[in-house]
């Protein structure tokens, strides 16, 4: 018998609604939900294939286990008692209640790394476990894919407003001008910038005569249907934003406006912009003087304008520089916090606005890893520096590793150390529904349902969201018998930590309720001041100890209805009876309230930033000579986790090395055959794409491929294997002030294969 249920798509950061169509326990098709409030009825080819990554017959069921040095299946029980058995002694002589723990901190880190991957921020269990991992654990050695994504953003909103997760994001729907740089949302649908339909919100603004303009070294999708296309020279953005930053203080066209009472250490930027004109930045970047001051002066022109960066120019050297001077541009000209330019969405989950002051502000390097001394952002060390941390004796050296949802062996510079390093642990948990490149070293794997068996909310999306909105779906699809759900499996991983195996994982939601109705009650700003926890907590309503902490959230958000205190607040209840999703309402001013800065004002040059500065400075008549290597993205791909789903392959979902024309006549190459590109990481050979859409002197390689490793069971991905393209990365170069792997801009030899 068939039916249809309601499903948010987990598939990458544009957080559509789908409707699926059901026969039996098998999903036979999803399409856009057109009554989602949000989403409105967009789907993309991921959403699309729903239901063949739900199916997929190479996705673990059962735990595996290492017996004789073969990973078996195990029972749930057993499995856990293995977790338990291989990390508990770890715990126990180098953890927090341990006498060598103070001393392992002063050497860099702990002896057990937590490394957590993308898909985490899909997933509820992702965003709501972790934090209580690390928290118990109280490890050092923290990677995440953060730092060879979006640190850098992190880091400057952490410098500027005081909280790194105060992240701004383009107003779409309302801007007269979009200037995008080093992002390409119609294939990625959108990155820090939580939009369904991108793609349509981009063709709307070009509809009601606004502006559109890209800069990227290569003729993107996004590209194709902007009004001005400019090819800058990867990893020169930070120049080019510098220059337009100096235009605007040399012509006079520098206007706060309305935040101005809220903005200091305006006239130390213009100092520091000082020498960056478009004339000098025209060399490195390969861009004309007058189209930088040009772009400008739009931009200060424009009723409304919003810059929007991504990855292209956040994983550079001068990333967090880069994030920085987005940032600053909007400031600049007024459209920071305002209608049409950067805002700040408030999700439904977040924290309830309190009366605008000084905050504690945000700090850098307060800790650095033990081998290179990296100093730590926002808890982490750079993912690009686990292999040394297990690989380099020493005390304090990484023994033990627990990963979630990663797969570093290909998503970080240099996989083949890190696939070695691995190989040398004492002990490995990997929590994967699949045997990949990373979880084949595990000791334990601990898979996770397919998604249709699992909950879904947008705790980290909802908060980059172009328009403020909350939407819930319950499991589409009973759990098979005996499988426990993701947040289960996260629940009793933390007890094994805790050497409580065998504990009632819902004493894990339950600590968590109690601890943030505890200092709920003690704020007197909250709602629930001066009010009991237990009577606060015998109000939560929910299925399971997930359900129970998202109706505390929403009650104490700021739109909840604070347990009480406002009828017509959210809650888990009111949230369940709309089932597309409840709108609430375009974007809002939230300056002064949000900032956190020591000043609680927006502090425009950081000590770090400004230092910063005049290293880029260096840089100002430095034009490199040769090859640069850049990422792709694909519309049918998301890092290295779809490769194993037949519908999302082919098609223009390829892993080739793209060449401007010029470039394979001077080196020889044909069209269709092999060439070798070499890094100082390694080299790959890959099939040569010859086409004009990339500039002259770059060539582009997509993230996520490379999955010819033995051991893995990835059936569909490793017949189309590709190749690795962070394997060229030897990852030594970094970000300074994230950490971030330097993964755009790279230099790079290609000759043909003969």
């Amino acid at each position: 018998m068939t039916r249809t249920a309601l499903r948010i798509c987990p598939l990458c950061e544009a957080t559509c609604g789908l409707t699926v169509t059901l026969d039996g326990d098998r999903i036979t098709a999803a399409r856009g939900d057109r009554d989602d409030v949000f989403s409105k009825g967009f789907v993309c080819p991921k959403g699309a294939s729903f239901g063949e990554l739900d199916a997929d017959p190479d996705r673990l069921t059962r735990p595996l286990v290492r017996r004789d040095g073969v990973l078996t299946e195990a029972t749930w029980d057993e499995a856990f008692a293995a977790v338990q058995a291989g990390l508990r002694p770890v715990v126990e002589a180098h953890g927090p209640d341990s006498p060598k723990f103070s001393a392992s901190l002063e050497q860099g880190g702990t002896p057990i790394a937590v490394v957590l991957g993308n898909p985490n921020v899909h997933t509820v269990a992702g965003a709501l476990y972790p934090p209580v991992l690390l928290a118990g654990l109280r490890s050092r050695s923290v990677f995440t894919a953060s730092t060879v994504d979006q640190m850098p953003k992190h880091v400057s909103s952490g410098l500027l407003y005081g909280d790194p997760l105060a992240i701004p994001v383009p107003d779409l729907d309302r801007t007269d001008h979009l200037l995008i740089i080093g992002a390409n949302p119609m294939d990625s649908n959108g990155s820090l910038c939580t939009a369904p339909d991108f793609p349509g919100r981009i063709r709307a603004l070009r509809r009601r005569g606004g502006r559109l303009t890209v800069i990227d070294p290569r003729r993107t999708r996004t590209a194709k249907l902007a009004d001005e296309h400019l090819a800058i020279r990867p990893g020169t953005d930070a120049l080019l934003l510098f220059a337009m930053v100096h235009v605007l203080f040399e012509e006079g066209l520098v206007d706060l406006g309305e935040r101005a009472a809220h903005v200091v250490q305006a006239d130390e930027v213009e100092r520091l912009a000082a020498g960056f004109t478009p004339e000098t930045v025209a060399g490195p970047c390969d861009l004309p003087a007058a189209s930088v001051r040009r772009l400008a002066r739009e931009l200060a022109a424009a009723d409304s304008a919003a810059v929007y960066g991504r990855i292209g120019a956040s994983t550079v050297e001068f990333g967090t520089l880069t994030s920085w001077l987005v940032d600053v541009l909007a400031v600049l000209t007024g459209n920071l916090d305002r209608p049409g330019g950067l805002m700040f969405p408030l999700s439904a989950t977040g924290a309830a606005p309190r009366p605008a002051g000084p905050g504690r502000g945000f700090a850098l390097g307060r800790w650095r890893s033990r081998v290179s001394r990296h100093p730590e952002a926002k808890s982490e060390l750079p993912i690009a520096a686990l292999a040394e941390e297990i690989d380099t004796p020493g005390e304090g050296r990484v023994r033990a590793v627990v990963a979630i949802a990663a797969n570093p062996v290909l998503s970080v510079p240099d996989g083949d150390r890190l696939d070695a390093a691995l190989a040398s642990l004492d002990f490995m948990v990997s929590v994967d529904p699949y045997l990949n490149e990373t979880s084949r070293h595990a000791d334990v794997v601990l898979p996770p349902p397919p998604p249709s068996r699992g909950a879904h909310f947008d705790y980290a999306f909802n908060a980059l969201a172009v328009r403020n909105q909350v939407r819930y779906t319950r499991p589409v699809l009973p759990l098979a018998d005996g499988q426990p759900d993701e947040c289960a499996i996260h629940a009793r991983l933390i007890l094994c930590l805790g050497g409580q195996d065998g504990a009632d994982p819902a004493l894990v939601d339950a600590m968590v309720i109690d601890t943030v109705l505890g200092k709920a009650v003690a704020d007197p700003h909250s709602p629930v001041h001066g009010r009991q926890p237990d009577g606060l907590a015998a109000q939560l309503t929910g299925r399971d100890g997930a359900e129970r902490r998202l109706d505390m959230m929403l009650r104490l958000g700021p739109y909840g209805e604070g347990f009480g205190a406002d009828p017509e607040g959210l809650s888990l209840a009111r949230l369940l009876d709309h089932p597309h999703g409840i709108d609430l309402g375009p974007l809002t001013p939230r300056i002064p309230a949000l900032l956190r800065t020591p000043s609680g004002a927006v502090e425009l040059c950081p000590a770090p930033i400004a230092a910063e500065a005049e290293r880029l400075r260096g840089r100002l008549g430095a034009v490199p000579d040769g090859l640069l290597l850049v990422g792709r993205r694909h519309l049918r791909s998301n890092n290295s986790w779809l490769h194993n789903v037949p519908a999302l392959m082919g098609g223009s979902n390829r892993c080739t090395v793209q060449v401007h024309p010029e470039d394979a006549a001077r080196l020889g190459l044909t069209d269709g055959e092999p060439a070798r590109l070499k890094g100082d990481g390694g080299e790959v050979e890959v099939p040569v794409e010859i086409t004009d859409t990339v500039r002259p002197g770059v060539v582009s390689l997509p993230h996520g491929w490379g999955h010819d490793r033995p051991g893995t069971r990835l059936g569909v991905a490793a017949a189309d294997p590709g190749v690795n393209v962070n394997q060229l990365n030897a990852g030594r170069l970094l970000d300074p002030l994230s950490g971030t792997a330097v993964l755009n801009g790279l230099p790079i030899l290609l000759t043909p294969v003969r």
